[in-house]
């Protein structure tokens, strides 16, 4: 696979700036934001200008107790295939749970939720990714992702649960320095040291965002400038390996071209300084993955990385790996499959989820104070993602859209996908005889009718007005 070099994350509200802008190796879309037979315009130009693009998966959820479920995993081979993508990439990360197995409806996060870095977690985590890399026609790449908070009770570090994942299964890491230096400021983890327990050669490429600091907080908002210390991980990370590609994420509160450019340059400069620093104190000019010093400006053409399973050099003196003798393969024999930690899992994946999306009590272990935090934060996620697929929301209940919202998110889980989320939401409100203007009110219900049913209306009237009769005439 060729070294991908200096990238953006394509958007459409930056489309435009994305094509114009100079020195833009590669770009990354939102896996579920694009569809494999209308693919935007922009990405096609970008496709055939010999621009890589990667689709970037955010709903598979592959640390879950579930296995993966196989519509998702075709939606994404069938992206990679479409856009002629070298490699795929998910998160480490549970975005869903409950079901029959543990006496709960089904919940939806509606974002990137942590798994515990447990044996458990690890057993299933590496079943649902081999099961994925099984089903993909590409190379898959896992990213880790920032957390408000921790588990109790956990039996690894970050840097030690990736290096055994990798271990048996070969995948891919994405790495996010963003990440890493939220779960800094939120969890007291070390960037530095999980770097010093990854095994860097599996690196497929590296993110770079902003976020801000709120009341002791570190939000990864992916809007915001990139910061100095999220840099600085950066160099950490450059200082060690060639990243075969870095990419910057932005993904609201979009600033000009200018400004993205400027934030391009800083991490090129970041890299190509960090890079040649490691390459004079390295023997015969090469960094310690032997590629290029400037990943930004190497040749498409030149250093390669290997297509296919991963396995990570020896830890540096130092430090230890968790070593565990009854825990070998999980779906060896002698060792009941995943079953039994899937199930495990299940349970604690589920108690948490009902604690943040559906009012349940906390479980026991966690601090509550920042499940708070998070709960407040998948309810916002959720009024903003809402507004965007649902537009004429915001535009009918003006100022009262967004706490009406978070009023309705508080102990009513997202169960459906964002859409179904609007139209639960409106129905909800209508029931209640919300809102109070009754102009408002009648649009709102208009807007509600027209989308709950099975079919969309027609826009002929005199179809409209047979089809109300027949709802009317069945009721008799």
């Amino acid at each position: 696979m060729e070294r991908l070099g200096t990238g953006i994350g394509w958007r459409p509200e930056i489309a435009d700036a994305v094509e114009r802008m100079p020195g833009v190796d590669w770009v990354e879309t939102v896996a579920e934001n694009v569809c494999p037979g209308h693919l935007p315009e922009s990405l096609l130009r970008l496709r055939d200008r010999g621009v890589t693009v990667v689709p970037h998966g955010v709903s598979l959820g592959l640390g879950g107790a579930h296995r993966p479920e196989e519509a998702r995993l075709a939606g994404l081979a069938e992206r990679a295939l479409a856009l002629g993508s070298p490699l795929v990439t998910e998160h480490i990360a549970f975005v869903r749970a409950g079901g029959a197995s543990t006496g709960s409806p089904p919940l939806e996060a509606g974002h990137l939720l942590p798994v515990p870095r447990t044996r458990d977690a690890l057993d299933v985590l590496c079943e649902n990714v081999r099961i994925a890399q099984e089903s993909l026609p590409v190379p898959l790449a896992v990213e880790n992702i920032a957390a408000l908070f921790s588990w109790p009770d956990e039996e690894m570090t970050e840097g030690q649960f990736l290096y055994e994942l990798v271990d048996r299964t070969g995948v891919r890491l994405l790495i996010d320095v963003a990440n890493l230096h939220t779960n800094h400021v939120n969890r007291g983890e070390d960037p530095a040291g999980a770097l010093d327990e990854l095994p860097v050669e599996a690196i497929a490429y590296v993110h770079v965002a902003g976020g801000h600091e709120r009341d002791g907080v570190w939000h990864d908002s992916h809007a915001h400038p990139v910061p100095e210390p999220v840099l600085d991980i950066l160099a950490d990370l450059a200082s060690r390996i060639t990243p075969p590609g870095v990419l910057l994420e932005c993904d609201d509160d979009f600033p000009e071209q200018a400004e993205l450019e400027r934030e391009l340059t800083a991490i090129r400069e970041t890299v190509r300084g960090r890079t040649a620093a490691g390459e004079r104190t390295a023997a015969g000019g090469r960094t310690a993955a032997g590629g290029p010093a400037d990943p930004a400006t190497a040749d498409r053409g030149g250093s390669a990385m290997t297509v296919g399973a991963v396995r990570p050099t020896p830890r540096r003196a130092g430090v230890s790996a968790p070593v565990d003798p009854a825990c070998e393969e999980p779906g060896d024999p002698g060792h009941g499959g995943t079953d039994p930690a899937r199930r495990r899992l299940a349970l604690v994946q589920t108690a948490l989820l009902s604690s943040l999306v559906a009012g349940a009590a906390p479980p026991e272990g966690f601090d509550r104070v920042r499940l708070g935090v998070q709960a407040e934060a998948l309810a916002a996620k959720r009024a903003g993602v809402v507004a965007k697929v649902a537009p004429e929301l915001p535009r009918i209940l003006g100022e009262e859209y967004r706490p009406a919202f978070l009023a309705y998110a508080q102990d009513r889980p997202m169960t459906g996908g964002y859409r179904r989320d609007a139209l639960d939401f409106a129905e909800q409100l209508l029931r209640a005889g919300r809102p109070e203007d009754t102009r408002a009110r009648r649009r709102l219900h208009t807007w509600w009718r027209e989308r709950s049913g099975p079919t969309p209306p027609s826009r002929r009237p005199a179809a409209r007005l047979a089809r109300t009769a027949r709802r009317i005439l069945s009721r008799h």
